[in-house]
């Protein structure tokens, strides 16, 4: 992603879409935030994890939380982010269709994926 459309996308993160998922959150012992993801409507709509806590498995226990307690069943990836759509298969989602632009219109095409 450009640079710009990054900044972007993080203030519209923090402004308004952790308002509008069922958002949890993975904490260490210590109680700081290891990773966060946000459900809306049966779709896992964000699943972050901090940099130094990836490949620990942070990221497979919200998304299995996602699925297990929240009901999400569907995601969208970005499909350059081969890291991510890798991970959502491994944990059993497969790709159901592709949009050429993502939510906001940007030329960043979506894999949309389902369990």
């Amino acid at each position: 992603m450009a640079e710009e459309d990054l900044q972007a996308l993080k203030s519209l993160i923090l402004e308004q879409y952790f308002d509008a998922v069922d958002l949890r959150c993975a904490k260490d012992r210590g109680g700081e935030i290891q990773g966060v993801c946000g459900v809306h409507d049966s779709n896992i709509e964000m699943l972050f994890v901090a940099l130094g806590e990836r490949r620990q498995g942070v990221g497979a226990l919200l998304a299995l939380r996602a699925i297990n307690r929240q009901g999400g069943t569907r995601v969208d990836g970005n499909e350059q982010n081969e890291q991510a759509i890798g991970f959502y298969q491994r944990i059993g989602f497969t790709v159901t269709g592709r949009s050429p632009i993502d939510g906001p219109g940007k030329p960043y095409p979506l894999l949309h994926m389902a369990l």
